[in-house]
């Protein structure tokens, strides 16, 4: 039973290209999805809790320049491509808002996904997800407010509040049920956790593909090409950033997954709650697309040429 919800689970980018197609074909079956993103959301982190033990922590302290190394590309690189391509492009106000909210969020947990598939560092790509998720409480709204706070208006201590609900308490609560009950969780948790992640995921992404049909239908040349360029140069730069300070290959490909697969999801969540008139949340959709895809596409290529220090 457990092989076959991970088998689910790997074909995320398989839902989310049918499910942003559905939304498109007939949107009303996902608009009313939209009071229920934040919980959608709430729900990934609780997930993501559940695999997290405290001796997880331990981990940090015992590769911490592994870790640092993760984290300081992850809030570096990520926002400072996104406040580039927004000014490079000439985006609409709302549609840069939306893509430096993007770049400004942690590492998504489907990127623990992606790392396995290609064969990464996987327990080194939860605790980079794991930190960049905990510290994204106040680095997130603070870098949104800085780079994106002349666009529209941007206040920071109600979007901290947003990730204290949405991303810090659901973790730990996670994290304290795995404490609690850590045989339930090891045996149910573990198993369903993962694709109730990818299917709730997959109704935010559709919910804002259906809800902003107009503005995708008015923009989609430039913000798919935009999107895409965006997406893969965070790949490249991760790796690259990795390789520069001479990490092992198997450490670049983790930091590359990690960097160029942001929390696209709480990106929408935070759009929605903060941002509701406009399009701000398109670009996090779209990213959810692509990372899925891209990752996917990085995860097929890397296990066929498996890394020299795999072992």
């Amino acid at each position: 039973m457990s092989a076959f919800f991970a088998k689910l689970t790997n074909l995320f980018a398989l839902w989310v290209v049918i499910g942003s197609a559905w939304a498109i074909a007939v949107p009303a079956h996902f608009i009313w999805f939209r009071p229920w993103i934040p919980l959608a959301l709430g729900i990934v982190m609780l997930g993501m809790g559940l695999t997290l033990r405290w001796e997880d922590f331990r981990e940090v302290f015992r590769q911490p320049v592994s870790v640092v190394i993760g984290v300081v590309a992850q809030f570096v690189i990520m926002p400072s491509l996104a406040f580039v391509f927004a000014k490079v492009f000439r985006l609409e106000p709302e549609f840069a808002l939306g893509l430096i909210l993007v770049g400004c969020c942690p590492g998504g947990t489907a990127s623990n996904v992606i790392a396995f598939l290609s064969g990464a560092n996987v327990p080194l790509s939860v605790l980079m997800t794991m930190c960049s998720t905990l510290l994204s409480v106040a680095l997130t709204p603070l870098l949104v407010f800085w780079l994106g706070g002349s666009t529209l208006e941007t206040e920071v201590l109600p979007m901290m509040k947003s990730m204290v609900m949405i991303v810090l308490l659901p973790v730990i609560g996670g994290m304290v049920l795995n404490y609690l009950f850590p045989k339930l969780i090891d045996q149910v948790g573990r198993t369903f956790a993962p694709l109730v992640s990818v299917l709730a995921v997959t109704m935010i992404v559709a919910c804002i593909v259906a809800l902003n049909l107009d503005k995708l239908a008015a923009h989609w040349k430039s913000l798919v090409l935009v999107i895409a360029l965006f997406d893969l140069s965070g790949f490249i730069l991760g790796y690259l950033a990795a390789r520069a300070l001479r990490q092992p290959e198997r450490f670049c490909r983790t930091v590359s997954i990690e960097v160029g697969m942001q929390n696209s999801g709480l990106a929408v969540a935070l759009a929605n709650k903060h941002f509701p008139v406009g399009a701000v949340s398109l670009p996090g959709a779209i990213c959810a697309v692509y990372h899925c895809l891209l990752g996917s596409l990085i995860a097929t290529l890397w296990r066929r040429f498996p890394p020299r220090d795999q072992a």
